[in-house]
């Protein structure tokens, strides 16, 4: 309060309550005051670990039938042993053409020639030394333009896919020459032509068939093109080109890029043949003895280190996920390994397999054998020592959502499995985890509900969200999880999966952990979509108490702090009416436990400890009504709340703070700050007699926290004329005297407050005399008034109205007057933090105190006196 500038050499009004002319804002009471409105705070809801490794925990709400097997057997045959698949996955269709066998010599012609064996061995040597001297006149003459009759013709012979097939033509050169025959006189350019592009054609066949051989032909667009090949297998430097150019279009030529692309194309050909070369001598050198031990080795020790050389191999040889030739051999050798019993050798095999990059069957089946090696943790050891978690990542990283969803799943579940062991935890979240695992979940909140895969990814979801919650405990995580987006995708997965109370479980209990941290926190309440989320799964899941116990402590550590999340949960729809359908389902049911406990009771047995399910929820439901009311309108709106107001006052009527203390301080606390209020039809101060009542019970128990909370309360409600006449009656008052011996500042505060609202009712300062209430407030200024102003002047407030009909100081302070008077006079004298304080000593002091010693040296009197108001 500021004292008067004119001075004023009259008596001093007394203070007095609520005539003051300017009433504080709230925002200026708050700044001002030592203890204005009261946040709470609470333990984060536990959760127990399960006791086993399960991929949906026993609290699961999904029903056996409709989730993914968690246990199941695997073997050799889980494996397709060959991979024929192309890597797309995609299958070819079924050729709707069927063969129509010769039935009649009449159909002999139309028909398709099927190849006959030939009649003896030496027909057989015979035409193949034919071809072989065939290929090499071809390779060795150059080719010359030829006459030809019309190119349509032509060109309808030598490239239509007609029955007369490659192998056909090659097997009998005769027929070909014959066909041509009918089109245009047979030369010897001419038949070396037709043989040489027929030939041309089978050859590339087998070269891309076989990815490998001696010698290279390639067919142009119009132009017929051959590489040949030397004695030595080299290829030689000649370049031979037909000019079919100018069959097709008389009069031009082909154009030099064609050429430009024919060398280039044979440049990369020539690159993959010397790979291949090199991948078969690395294959026979390398790779096939370790194979060899493999299928003969029986020594479960030896197979181990047989697999770990093949892995080191495979590296070294860059051939981990690379589709090379005989890449099936060593995956079904790979394979037959799984039946063996030891666990060290199956996440051998299943690392190496993971690393070459399988997919579909094969893929999914390695990663059941992931799962099922992470579900022992007894293998925890072995998994960090071989670095399973590299593999399953990749997986994860790079795998087919939509194509490999089951397999991912699995996947999934091995992850959450290892996360479960802080060593592992913390491997993977250097190796990225974080990053993958919310890239995976943007992936996954893609696909719309109306997709066929969104119920299965559900599945998928439920472990992600699991190994998250597990990340969430270590620093490094929680830090990537504030800056990486994580709020925004957790929203959007919890809008999506409403429906799926396991997701919603794990999202919830990812936002508990993080909601403690305040950067987590802040971002959070930025996310302004998420009370309308919260709101939502209370009123959806209102008797899911390990659900709501969670979403209430979220919003509990959201309106801590931040103003504008109290004011922004307040204001959505609908917000105050849940919270109170919340408080009253819980009331309830923690009435019938209650009932239920004292038959125990009666029957010899044990009480249960508290807090229980129910209780657990209301105290943090408390806490949150108790924060929204620091907000001035929000507070206001809630002290006008009779509802609300009387579930409170419930709460303290069936409750003692033996039986659940916090619930019962946090009752007491809420009180307390909607008390601060005074506004028009105010359920606090329609009950106000009957919250006095219930707060002397408070007062009067052992617990110093539920003494320091009803002080508080009663520092309030002793504003009004009917409370001050409560305390007299009850001799509350020579509680707050004895109080200021606590030797504690809250404490003292507290009480001095109530003793301060005492002395403004006429004739009710003598109460001090009592107890020797002159002489502790003397002691506490002593004792706190150099390190606490706001202590100090409440207690030089309460003496101001205390002496306020004295004529003489040592008749009002008797023996106290000398160290009343020291330590006004240090105090006055004190500089900065409490020169703000000597002020007002100065001017309490001067005009009463002093006045009869010091004339009026100190007169400064303040123009109003007034009571106080805390929270």
């Amino acid at each position: 309060m500021h004292a008067s500038k004119n001075k004023n050499t009259g008596r001093a009004e007394p203070f007095y309550r609520l005539s003051v002319p300017k009433r504080k804002t709230s925002s200026e009471i708050i700044n001002e005051a030592r203890s204005v409105l009261q946040t709470v705070r609470t333990r984060r809801p536990f959760t127990p670990t399960e006791n086993q490794r399960k991929l949906f925990g026993s609290g699961s709400s999904r029903a056996p039938q409709n989730r993914p097997p968690s246990v199941f057997s695997l073997h050799a045959s889980s494996f397709d042993l060959p991979e024929s698949r192309p890597v797309s996955g995609v299958r070819l269709s079924p050729l709707d053409h069927k063969p129509r066998l010769v039935t009649s010599a009449k159909d002999e012609g139309s028909s398709i020639f099927l190849p006959k064996p030939p009649t003896n061995a030496a027909e057989v040597r015979k035409v193949s030394s034919a071809r072989a001297r065939l290929f090499r006149r071809t390779c060795q003459q150059n080719f010359t333009s030829a006459k030809m009759v019309p190119p349509v013709q032509n060109e309808e012979k030598l490239d239509s896919g007609e029955p007369a097939m490659v192998n056909s033509l090659c097997g009998s050169n005769n027929n070909c020459l014959a066909e041509q025959r009918s089109y245009t006189p047979v030369t010897d350019e001419t038949r070396q032509l037709i043989c040489d592009k027929v030939i041309s054609r089978s050859e590339r066949e087998d070269v891309l068939k076989e990815k490998a051989g001696k010698s290279l032909f390639q067919l142009g667009e119009g132009s017929v093109l051959c590489k040949c090949v030397n004695t030595d297998g080299r290829f030689a430097d000649e370049e031979q080109q037909f000019p079919c150019d100018q069959m097709k279009k008389p009069g031009t030529s082909s154009t030099c890029m064609r050429s430009t692309g024919w060398k280039r194309r044979v440049t990369e050909d020539e690159t993959r043949i010397n790979e291949l070369k090199q991948e078969e001598i690395f294959w026979h050198i390398k790779i096939q003895p370790i194979l060899h031990e493999l299928d003969k080795e029986d020594n479960i020790e030896n197979l181990c280190l047989a697999c770990t050389k093949l892995y080191q191999v495979l590296n070294e040889g860059n051939m981990l996920g690379k589709r090379f030739k005989r890449r099936n051999v060593l995956l079904k050798t790979l394979y037959k390994l799984v039946d063996i019993d030891s666990d060290l050798l199956c996440l051998k095999v299943a690392k190496i397999i993971l690393a070459m990059k399988v997919d579909g069957r094969n893929l999914l089946s390695a990663c059941k054998l992931a799962l099922k090696l992470c579900r022992n943790e007894k293998n925890d050891y072995i998994i960090q020592n071989d670095r399973l978690s590299d593999c399953l990542l990749e997986v994860l990283r790079t795998g087919d959502l939509q194509k490999n969803d089951e397999a991912l799943l699995y996947c999934m579940g091995a992850i959450k499995f290892m996360s479960g062991n802080a060593v592992l935890l913390n491997e993977m979240v250097s190796k990225g985890a974080v990053e993958i695992l919310l890239q995976l979940m943007k992936q996954i909140n893609n696909i719309k509900e109306n997709d066929t895969h969104f119920s299965n990814l559900g599945h998928l979801l439920v472990q992600l969200t699991a190994t998250l919650r597990n990340l969430a405990d270590l620093p490094p995580a929680r830090r990537q999880l504030a800056c990486s987006g994580a709020v925004a995708e957790l929203c959007v997965a919890l809008e999506q999966r409403t429906n799926d109370k396991d997701v919603c479980t794990y999202i919830v209990r990812i936002l508990s952990k993080l909601s403690s941290y305040d950067d987590f926190c802040a971002a959070l309440a930025d996310c302004s979509r998420c009370y309308v989320l919260f709101l939502a799964l209370l009123n959806k899941y209102q008797k899911q108490q390990d659900l709501v116990i969670r979403i209430i402590f979220i919003l509990g550590n959201l309106t801590e702090k931040n103003n504008q999340a109290r004011e922004q949960f307040f204001k959505e729809k609908g917000s105050l009416n849940t919270l109170m359908s919340l408080f009253q389902t819980y009331h309830e049911l923690d009435l019938n436990a209650q009932k239920w406990y004292h038959e125990r009771e009666r029957e010899g047995k044990k009480h249960p400890k508290h807090p229980s399910e129910a209780e657990d929820v209301l105290i943090k439901l408390i806490r949150v009504l108790a924060n929204l009311s620091i907000h001035p309108s929000v507070g206001a709106a809630l002290a006008a709340a009779h509802r609300i107001v009387e579930l409170l006052v419930t709460v303290l009527e069936y409750k003692s703070v033996d039986d659940c203390e916090e619930l019962v301080i946090n009752a007491a606390t809420t009180i307390n700050n909607l008390s601060y209020y005074k506004v028009k039809n105010s359920a606090v101060q329609d009950r106000k007699l009957h919250i006095a009542e219930l707060l002397l019970k408070l007062l009067m128990s052992n617990n110093m926290d539920g003494i320091v909370e009803a002080v508080r309360v009663f520092g309030n409600l002793s504003q009004y004329h009917e409370i001050c006449d409560f305390i007299i009656q009850k001799k509350i008052y020579k509680f707050m005297i004895a109080l200021l011996d606590a030797k504690n500042q809250d404490v003292c505060f507290s009480a001095c407050g109530v003793l301060l609202n005492l002395t403004v009712e006429k004739n009710k300062g003598a109460l001090l005399m009592e107890e020797g209430g002159v002489g502790k407030l003397v002691d506490c200024l002593r004792d706190f008034g150099p390190s606490d102003w706001e202590l100090a002047c409440l207690i030089c407030k309460t003496l101001w109205n205390y002496s306020e009909n004295a004529l003489s100081a040592a008749s009002c302070f008797g023996e106290d007057t000398n160290m009343l008077l020291l330590l006004l006079t240090s105090l006055l004298g004190l500089t900065p933090p409490l020169s703000s304080a000597a002020s007002v000593l100065n001017s309490l002091a001067g005009h009463r105190l002093l006045r009869t010693t010091t004339a009026s040296a100190f007169l400064r009197p303040f123009s109003k006196n007034h009571s106080v108001t805390w929270h």
